[in-house]
């Protein structure tokens, strides 16, 4: 299945249903799939068929979202940019994809016009929501360009590209990662097969379409069901949200939920129509979790990375319990159990396959896996090695089939000849009641080779001292793995879609 037929499913299930609400004003399925025919037929008539790189820039909105299906109908690939990038980092990842066409929102009018001039290949600059941009197409002249143009709907092979999506670049210069029609139909076959969906469900994106939240909607639309955009994050906007259009389904990172947990109004936001709330994209307290599932209900965990989307591993909100409905704490940290059309496996340095228990590196198999990273063969085979795709994540499987994820390969601190691995003694850090986040990672000890060193964000309000922390770790999980040095600040530096950036924390204390 092509992007488009998703939608096209769920239009078929009703034309005049809900199909993207933003702000009070709603597209049903009939008028957001007339639109991305006009879309495609632009596209095609700006010589932007089947093939070509389309790049989307721009804040949560529908409009924007229903372009990804006109790209999808031309035939072209869908590269979604993130707005929150840095001016640089965006010219690079246009630069990457080879695109040619970028539709994009007024508000990043400033961002287009300093990197224009550095990207020639880009033919075709496209301004949906203001037509008074300077040097680019407004909205309505470019559907223009498209009246009375026919679009082919030429049926797509499982190996054409659907999306070149980056890899955000945090560990040096990002990659394109090439994700087939097989890739999002597996992505989404697994989605549906994995959690509860009764009845037409609504799904509320506050996270980046360019992200997790995006990929998301497409097993919803199938399902004909109803999308409610948020364009900014607002917490308390989120939950009103909730109760207003009796949400079933939403996804946000740990950090985000956190917030929603910290929220004055959460204990009286009628959550009663929830069936799934999807958490990922980073790692998540134990001890925060087992809150959510007290006062917000049916979580839901997901793993996955950009180059095999979401779904690796899943845990529905049945298995964040016990057969007598209990919460089953010994499984909290884990990242579920592998889905059904992925092979997971722990392979050790030299190629070696582990036995259950044993720790290394986390690798798979599966039509979930990429096509490879555009442009890069040496990367491609690199993270192909004997025969299986390597995630860079260490790891272990249990004897239930749960796999738990111990660190980044690239984190993992060797201290006086032991191996500790950081997110073990984030756990630990996170379940002091007054941490909010945290990273742990190592640096260089004249007596130890390496020492375990920690920075904590409090919670709002709270004050947090680093001997009473060290204390409170070293009792969890000993000596060895607790910190030796612990610094306190008042905010942690992150990724565009919420991840701590462990490398600039690191950088602060170089020599």
């Amino acid at each position: 299945m092509r992007l488009a037929d998703y939608l096209d499913k769920g239009a078929s299930l009703g034309g005049t249903a809900p199909c993207l609400t933003t702000e009070g004003e709603t597209l049903t399925y009939a008028q957001t799939r007339a639109l991305s025919f006009r879309i495609a037929a632009a596209l095609v008539a700006s010589d932007a068929g089947e093939g070509t790189s389309v790049a989307i820039l721009s804040a949560n909105d529908p409009v924007a979202f229903t372009t990804v299906f006109g790209i999808s109908r031309a035939g072209a690939v869908w590269c979604p940019i993130n707005p929150r990038n840095e001016a640089a980092e965006n010219r690079e990842l246009l630069e990457l994809f080879d695109c040619e066409v970028v539709v994009f929102q007024a508000a990043f009018a400033p961002l287009v016009a300093s990197i224009r001039d550095g990207l020639p290949r880009v033919r075709t600059w496209v301004c949906f929501d203001d037509p008074a941009v300077d040097g680019t197409l407004g909205w309505d002249e470019f559907l223009a360009r498209g009246e009375g143009v026919e679009v082919d709907e030429r049926r797509p092979r499982a190996d054409d590209l659907a999306m070149i999506v980056g890899t955000g670049g945090t560990t040096g210069r990002p990659k394109g990662v090439m994700l087939t029609q097989l890739n999002l139909e597996t992505m989404t076959a697994l989605t549906l097969m994995s959690y509860p969906f009764a009845g037409r469900p609504t799904y509320l994106a506050l996270a980046p379409l360019t992200h997790a939240a995006g990929v998301l909607c497409f097993p919803v639309l199938a399902l004909g069901g109803h999308i409610v955009v948020m364009r900014a994050p607002d917490v308390g906007g989120f939950l009103a949200l909730v109760e207003q259009h009796e949400v079933t389904h939403t996804f946000l990172p740990p950090t985000l939920i956190y917030m929603v947990l910290d929220n004055d109004h959460l204990d009286s936001t009628d959550l009663g129509s929830l069936q799934c709330f999807w958490y990922g994209a980073a790692p998540m307290s134990a001890t925060r979790l087992e809150q959510a599932l007290e006062r917000i209900g049916p979580m839901a965990q997901l793993f996955g990375q950009t180059e095999a989307p979401m779904m690796i591993s899943t845990m529905s909100p049945a298995d964040h319990r016990r057969a007598d409905g209990s919460i089953a704490t010994e499984r909290l940290s884990s990242a579920g159990r592998p889905t059904p059309l992925v092979q997971v496996a722990i392979m050790a340095g030299s190629g070696a396959l582990l036995g259950g228990g044993e720790r290394g590196e986390i690798v798979v198999r599966s039509s979930l896996v990429m096509a490879g990273y555009y442009r890069d063969p040496e990367a491609t085979a690199d993270a192909s090695r004997h025969g299986w795709h390597h995630t860079g994540d260490i790891g272990y499987l249990d004897d239930a089939g749960y796999l738990f994820i111990v660190d980044r390969a690239k984190d993992m601190i060797i201290t006086g000849g032991f191996n500790v691995y950081s997110t073990e003694v984030e756990q630990a850090l996170l379940a002091h009641a007054d941490v909010q986040d945290c990273a742990v990672f190592g640096l260089p000890d004249e007596k130890w080779g390496e020492r375990v060193a920690a920075v904590v964000q409090p919670r709002a309000g709270a004050t947090v001292e680093p001997a009473e922390l060290i204390a409170f770790v070293k009792q969890r999980i000993g000596s060895v793995k607790t910190p030796k040095q612990l610094d306190v600040w008042p905010d942690l530096p992150r990724s565009k879609v919420g991840k701590i950036l462990k490398n600039e924390v690191k950088q602060q204390f170089s020599p």
